[in-house]
């Protein structure tokens, strides 16, 4: 650690979502022993952004939220709440607000008294007290629970005793340490929406661990997608999913099929590429570092961009037909296609209802075009 100064305070500068810096990390190395968890991590979050930490177990996304939180030490580095150095200041002096895991509630207390604890630690009067809990129940439709033990609660009301306990106390950050994981599916979508619409009205700067893709692409203001210690890419979930400007970004977040392809050619706008027996124009743009040694590269595109096409017209691939897969929603279709020396690839086509099934049974042989304007591609040395 650098300093254990709190009086010190980080220059005022907008985060790179254009909004004043709330929490700032500035060259935060953590290790474990001797092993490095977090290498030189910078990092800064806007006033009243919901920023998603996501990445695979292991990646170091927890603790980077327990940096934030207090509860690790970083090893290296400083970090900033709302401009004011807090790396070495313990947790009940960083004025935020956290839920866990396993909501870590009181289990000799009932709900009003959960809720009310991080009042009472700090000293707030009980009639102040009493007000602000029975705000902060009708905050997350608790209301006339108050009286309940934990253990009377559904999985979802525990959820939401745990959210009032960390937001009653006005924190200057929440954190959400994959919140939703003890909830059935139906359940989490329905809290993740209240606890989106809340984050929302509150304006609370919110910080949220998962490793659920659906979930940060649905809540999300922006995405920090980590692995191995390091974030790969941070930008909202549109162009995170859109424009993925790291191999393994592409590949983690959301179904992508990478083809592999060999330079062909060039001109102002497009490369051309040779993707087994056919060639596939990309956009110069689509070229991620916008360098390439001529040789080897990938293609990677999303499943609901290809398009089956009749054979010979304006077709890069064709393939046989292996499997349906029924989502409800849409139909995964796979296809065996001849793009590599030594045997064929399987390559996943998603379609809207159940036309793919009934035009193509197992065992057709189809074509399959590739959109240009669709397609990422990173050169062999970067993948």
């Amino acid at each position: 650690m650098k300093s254990d100064d709190s009086s010190a305070r980080s220059p005022a500068r907008p985060s790179t979502s254009g909004k004043p810096v709330a929490v700032s990390m500035e060259g935060v190395v953590a290790k474990y022993r001797e092993q490095t968890i977090l290498h030189d991590l910078s990092l800064k979050i806007g006033q009243g952004e919901f920023l998603t930490l996501l990445g695979p177990s292991g990646c170091g996304k927890t603790t980077l939220l327990n940096l934030i939180a207090g509860f690790t030490q970083a090893n290296q580095g400083e970090i900033f709440i709302d401009g004011n150095l807090v790396t070495a200041l313990p947790p009940h002096e960083r004025e935020i607000g956290i839920v866990f895991q396993n909501y870590a509630l009181f289990p000799h207390m009932d709900v009003a008294r959960n809720i009310g604890y991080g009042l009472r630690m700090r000293g707030v009067p009980k009639a102040e007290i009493a007000q602000r809990v029975e705000a902060a129940m009708q905050l997350v439709k608790l209301n006339g629970l108050g009286h309940r033990m934990p253990r009377e609660l559904s999985g979802g009301q525990q959820q939401r005793v745990a959210l009032a306990r960390a937001l009653v106390i006005k924190p200057k950050v929440l954190l959400l340490d994959e919140p939703f994981s003890a909830l059935d599916k139906s359940l989490r979508g329905a809290m993740q929406v209240e606890i989106r619409e809340i984050q929302r009205e509150l304006g609370v700067t919110t910080v949220f661990v998962t490793h659920d893709q659906g979930e940060a692409l649905s809540m999300s203001d922006r995405i920090a997608v980590m692995s191995r210690g390091r974030i790969c890419q941070i930008a909202t979930p549109d162009e995170i999913y859109r424009r993925p400007t790291d191999p393994f970004v592409a590949s983690f977040l959301g179904d992508v099929n990478i083809l592999p392809s060999h330079f062909h050619g060039e001109d102002a706008s497009h490369l051309h590429l040779r993707l087994g027996s056919g060639l596939v124009s990309v956009e110069r743009e689509r070229l991620v570092g916008g360098e390439h040694g001529g040789g080897r590269m990938d293609i990677y595109v999303r499943p609901e961009h290809i398009r089956f096409e009749p054979l010979g017209v304006d077709s890069v691939l064709t393939g046989t037909v292996v499997n349906h897969v029924f989502q409800g929603d849409h139909v995964d279709t796979y296809v065996d296609v001849n793009v590599v020396a030594d045997g064929s690839q399987r390559v996943m086509v998603r379609t809207a209802g159940l036309d793919s099934i009934e035009r193509f049974p197992i065992g057709t042989v189809t074509a399959l075009a590739l959109p240009p304007r669709n397609l990422t591609v990173f050169p062999e040395a970067t993948a």
